[in-house]
């Protein structure tokens, strides 16, 4: 199976219920039907992304990068590479090369969020998949060149620091994880 064919997959078995991303749901797999490279940096009309937000449930808190080029704090992701099979490798890979952290594990049940936000010409959208992963007790992350920083932000700090899509994340991944699943 391709990537490309993962993705359908996911995208297709994804439902949180909510009216607003069942209409991205749609618009991402409309995208994938339209663009056979859709997978990837060079579709000009805008590509799938993979990311995961990096948490420690047991002490209420989320590790957040500065984005080198973005300057803003945001969850670790990024674009998808050949090499990644599937949507869920391509997230975990991501957030373990961005957080320095071996071993982090994604929640099970699948992406948490969809997220759609234009970035600057020539690509004009990314279609992100949004995961969560948990960190282990001792987790120690580092630095990567993607990075001016890395900071453990306690849950009610988030909103203080980043944008309202990494709110949103967060607030479907404590759902995600009050669930247990």
């Amino acid at each position: 199976m391709s990537l490309h064919d993962d993705a359908v997959s996911v995208l297709e078995g994804y439902d949180d219920g909510d009216t607003e991303q069942a209409v991205l749901r749609r618009t991402y797999l409309d995208h994938l039907a339209g663009h056979p490279d859709g997978m990837w940096k060079a579709c000009g009309a805008g590509h799938l992304t993979a990311s995961a937000l990096v948490v420690d449930p047991e002490r209420g808190r989320v590790l957040l990068t500065l984005h080198r080029k973005l300057r803003m704090w945001l969850q670790m992701g990024g674009h998808c590479e050949p090499q990644d099979t599937t949507l869920e490798a391509a997230a975990l890979r991501e957030a373990t090369e961005e957080s320095g952290i071996a071993g982090l594990t994604l929640l099970p049940g699948g992406p948490v969020r969809l997220d759609r936000h234009p970035i600057p010409a020539p690509c004009h959208w990314h279609l992100d998949v949004q995961y969560a992963a948990t960190a282990s007790a001792g987790a120690v992350e580092r630095i990567s060149e993607e990075s001016l920083d890395l900071r453990w932000f306690p849950y009610d700090e988030v909103g203080r620091v980043a944008d309202a899509s990494v709110e949103r994340l967060l607030a479907s991944t404590r759902t995600r994880l009050a669930r247990g699943r």
